[in-house]
């Protein structure tokens, strides 16, 4: 048995529903700009060639129900509603189909972004990393097996701020569907189980400030939910 020199951190792993065992997170991708109003309120097009992505820290993932502090380093703290992918087997390369059956589950999943910074990266052509990858920013609540879910098509997806609904929109709004998303990350990665794909947000982002109660939800999944107190 190896000997670290501090304890190593534990696993982040996600429920599921009907399985007694949990789902451990390896990686997070999201998707950047996956549906056209959410791009046009932040005054950017969507790439309609391909998708791309940036990444989360698994460190920086938290379960739905957290209470968490304001972050530090913004004063214009977002939220952002998405639908997560779970991958369930190895897939490299993939066709459409391998990649229909290498997604696993859905979730529901909160984006949450320091804008600001954000902002700092994309004027100064810089990475997005203060912006995105935040402490307690991948935000995931319990998963549905693929099978149980059927098929992605137009559930609602939605969003709100102490009970004022903020986002509603379908996932018939996505871009670039769940399959398409895998089979082109697919190219790029050796997708495993453990693998998270957050697929981006609809219209309606904003705002949120210490004491702010977040709700949000997809028909036919598990609901999501945090909680922000005062900064540390």
């Amino acid at each position: 048995m190896t000997d670290y020199l501090f304890d190593a951190p534990e696993v982040f792993s996600i429920p599921v529903k009907g399985e007694s065992a949990e789902y451990p997170v390896r990686r997070i991708f999201c998707v950047g700009r996956n549906y056209a109003a959410h791009a046009a309120e932040m005054g950017a097009e969507v790439d309609r060639e391909s998708p791309w992505y940036f990444t989360k820290s698994v460190a920086h993932a938290a379960h739905s129900g957290a209470v968490q502090p304001y972050p530090p380093g913004t004063e214009n703290f977002h939220y952002e509603m998405e639908l997560a992918i779970a991958i369930g087997k190895p897939v490299f390369r993939a066709t459409r189909n391998e990649a229909t059956a290498a997604i696993y589950a859905y979730g529901c999943a909160l984006d949450m972004t320091r804008r600001d910074r954000q902002q700092d990266g994309k004027d100064k052509r810089r990475p997005w990393d203060l912006g995105k990858d935040v402490e307690g920013s991948a935000v995931l609540a319990p998963m549905t097996r693929a099978e149980d879910f059927g098929k992605v098509a137009d559930q609602r997806i939605h969003l709100e701020v102490n009970g004022e609904i903020k986002q509603d929109a379908t996932l018939a709004e996505l871009v670039w569907s769940c399959e398409e998303v895998v089979e082109h990350l697919s190219r790029f990665y050796h997708l495993a189980p453990g693998d998270v794909i957050m697929t981006g947000t609809p219209a309606g982002v904003g705002a949120v400030v210490a004491g702010d109660r977040i709700t949000g939800g997809i028909d036919g999944l598990d609901p999501i939910g945090l909680s922000l107190t005062d900064p540390e």
